[in-house]
C-alpha cells in the first residue's frame, strides 16, 4: 500500500470544452533532441491530445504514460505531454517508458496557468506544477473533452477520454 495523503486541489476555472486553448511555444522534447514548436504547429497537421502531467519521475508520471502507450493513442492522432520537468528529464522519461510521444517542458509553469490548471505544490515555495488534465484539441484548437484532476493523486477515465477520441478524431 502506497502512504501518501490525497490533497483537495479546490476550484479552477480551467479551459473546457468549446473554447479555444492558448497556443503556447516551449521546447518539445523526442527521445533524440528537442526544439521549440508552438501547439498550433501540431494542431494544424490534426486533432491533439495534450496531456499535463506532474513532472518526470513522479509516480503519476509513469502510471499516466504508461497507459497512454498500451492504449496507442498515437496512432490515431497526434499526443503530447506538458511538464515542468527539463528537456533533460524528458528524454530520461521517453527512453525510460519506451515512448513514442513527444513532451513540451514548462519548467516556469506558465502554460499551465494560461489553461487555468496550475497547481501551487506545498511546503516548496515558489513551485508549483501543472494539475493533472487532459484536453483534446481539434484542428482550430477547440476543446473537444476536457478532464482536469480535483484532487492529487487523481487519474483521467481512461475509456471516457478513448471514447472522447473515437468521436473526435
Amino acid at each position: 500500500m502506497v502512504d501518501f495523503e490525497v490533497v483537495d486541489l479546490g476550484e479552477t476555472e480551467h479551459v473546457d470544452e468549446g473554447d479555444t486553448a492558448p497556443d503556447f511555444t516551449r521546447p518539445l522534447v523526442n527521445a533524440e533532441y528537442w526544439e521549440d514548436a508552438s501547439l498550433s504547429d501540431l494542431t494544424d497537421e490534426g486533432p491533439v491530445l495534450l496531456v499535463f502531467y506532474t513532472m518526470d519521475g513522479a509516480f503519476p508520471a509513469t502510471y499516466v504514460w504508461n497507459e497512454i502507450r498500451d492504449r496507442g493513442w498515437g496512432d490515431r492522432l497526434t499526443v503530447v505531454g506538458v511538464s515542468i520537468s527539463t528537456p533533460y528529464e524528458h528524454e530520461t522519461l521517453i527512453e525510460e517508458r519506451g515512448m513514442d510521444y513527444r513532451l513540451f517542458s514548462d519548467p516556469s509553469n506558465a502554460v499551465a496557468r494560461e489553461y487555468g490548471i496550475d497547481h501551487d505544490l506545498d511546503g516548496m515555495t515558489g513551485i508549483s506544477e501543472p494539475r493533472p488534465s487532459v484536453f483534446l484539441l481539434d484542428e482550430d484548437r477547440t476543446v473537444e473533452y476536457a478532464w482536469v484532476a480535483t484532487e492529487w493523486p487523481e487519474f483521467p477515465d481512461y475509456d471516457e477520454v478513448e471514447d472522447a477520441i473515437e468521436a473526435n478524431v
